[in-house]
């Protein structure tokens, strides 16, 4: 058999389980860490329940994802997770969900793992969704998840740091309500309202232009030039400022 005849056969199975996402839905790719609890808490010792570091790290890998190739318009992370929001026209690899997949995972993998100086890995998923009110229902899902691992971390670590072992700080917040977590911390003198902005809501990456003074060689001539670049906001809206700011970010 010739390797043209060999090839044609052999690419039947390799393509069997290819699925593609239809071109009339928006996307949205979901990326977590793996093992990140062990990696985080056991090997590198980061800050409980927020390390500024750690935060650094999961931008920088927004950053890289973003820059990577795909059209990807806003990037939303909180905690060990990132979710991307692609232009609507994207059609990259013809719409492939292993390509994607595959693809994010490694280079989301790769970038962190580069910052953290081990290895670290993500996996990935494909969110196809129907209409521009269920993206915006997508990302405020995640921002209101954000919100309630963010309280439930501080009251987590606040009760270790006290001297709870692990059995006990989760029996204490087993079904407890939001306004019992939030007397709980303010009995110890922290005001979960007045935290950072981005420890309860996530962080947002856009791209965005602005002005840069440039110098032109050839007439020895300063100007302004228009930049594109990504923009780091940990200070994003809420609720249906939010939904308006994702509508607006896919209309644009």
């Amino acid at each position: 058999m010739n390797f043209d005849d060999l090839d044609a056969k052999m690419r039947v199975y390799e393509q069997s389980l290819d699925q593609v996402l239809i071109p009339e839905l928006y996307l949205v790719a979901r990326l977590d860490g793996n093992r990140f609890t062990r990696l985080t808490k056991e090997i590198c010792s980061f800050e409980a329940p927020f390390d500024i570091r750690f935060r650094d790290m999961m931008v920088e890998t927004v950053k890289a994802l973003m820059n990577y190739g795909f059209r990807v318009i806003y990037g939303f992370t909180e905690s060990d997770e990132i979710s991307l929001l692609f232009h609507p026209d994207e059609d990259t690899f013809g719409r492939k969900v292993r390509k994607y997949n595959s693809l994010l995972a490694g280079v989301a993998s790769a970038a962190f793992s580069q910052q953290l100086g081990q290895q670290a890995i993500f996996d990935c998923r494909m969110v196809p969704l129907p209409t521009v009110e269920r993206v915006q229902d997508y990302f405020l899902w995640r921002q209101e998840d954000a919100h309630r691992n963010s309280l439930n971390a501080h009251c987590y670590w606040m009760l270790r740091k006290q001297g709870k072992s692990v059995a006990e700080a989760t029996k204490m917040l087993e079904g407890q309500s939001v306004a019992f977590k939030n007397e709980l911390l303010f009995q110890t003198g922290i005001n979960f309202d007045k935290l950072p902005s981005w420890q309860k809501r996530g962080i947002g990456v856009y791209w965005d232009t602005y002005e840069k003074q440039g110098f032109n060689p050839k007439t020895g001539q300063t100007g302004i030039a228009i930049r594109r670049g990504l923009k780091v906001d940990m200070e994003i809206p809420l609720r249906e400022a939010y939904a308006d700011f994702i509508a607006k970010t896919l209309a644009e």
